[in-house]
């Protein structure tokens, strides 16, 4: 299932972008967004932002959004790591 939002053309001129940029932008900050409020995790945020791992840390840390890592997190990629 795929899901289109539409966005008001008087909404759509109203955004400081350029037109050619807007669809990209809000990708990018719908993603942004939706990890802040813990609605998508990282790698379904940055899949929608289309952004590699790397670009998406650095969306979220250019609007100052926290990577939400914990020890369980750590402890998986301890364990993954070590092949275990």
């Amino acid at each position: 299932m795929a899901i289109q939002l539409t966005i008001p053309k008087a909404v759509a001129d109203g955004l400081r972008l350029p037109p050619g940029d807007r669809e990209r932008a809000l990708e990018v900050e719908l993603a942004v967004a939706l990890y802040a409020r813990g609605i998508l995790g990282f790698g379904k945020a940055r899949d929608l932002a289309n952004l590699s791992k790397y670009a998406f840390g650095l969306a979220l840390g250019e609007r100052g959004v926290p990577r939400h890592y914990d020890e369980a997190d750590l402890d998986e990629d301890v364990r993954y790591a070590r092949g275990q």
